[in-house]
């Protein structure tokens, strides 16, 4: 039994992975202007590994996947969202210094950088979803109990 999809599968999802990666960076970089953010596009990036996982197979996401780096990268996603929270600690927890008194992100309110801090932790979100829901995804589909 052949552990892929078929060649029209496959051709389709070399094609949609790139889209969906990049329309989940999107959803993460705007998060703070649209509806989105990092969750939302942290999982709509894990769609785009799970697409890879499902229409190439186990054998090839094992050659792919880097569970070592996956793991650090979740690490720093946390470390990400827990850093730009302390940021302004002298005020209160989750007090948006850079929007406040920063030299970043601190512009005209509806831009791109006018948020302070939450592209920053909309990155840390969405960076831990990815990686977590490709490593949950993978593990599922390493451990499976039924008969090949």
């Amino acid at each position: 039994m052949s552990e892929d999809m078929g060649l029209i599968v496959r051709t389709n999802a070399r094609a949609l992975v790139p889209f969906i990666g990049i329309f989940g960076a999107y959803i993460v970089m705007h998060g703070h202007l649209t509806p989105g953010g990092g969750f939302q596009g942290g999982a709509t990036i894990a769609g785009a590994g799970i697409l890879f996982l499902v229409a190439f197979g186990l054998k090839a996401a094992k050659e792919k996947i880097n569970k070592n780096l996956y793991s650090a990268l979740e690490g720093v996603g946390g470390l990400v969202f827990l850093g730009a929270a302390m940021l302004g600690l002298s005020v209160a927890f989750f007090y948006n210094t850079l929007w406040h008194n920063g030299p970043l992100f601190n512009g005209k309110p509806g831009t791109l950088l006018s948020a302070g801090f939450l592209p920053i932790m909309n990155l840390g979100v969405g960076l831990k979803v990815f990686t977590g829901l490709v490593s949950a995804v993978f593990a599922l589909s390493l451990f499976r109990r039924w008969k090949e």
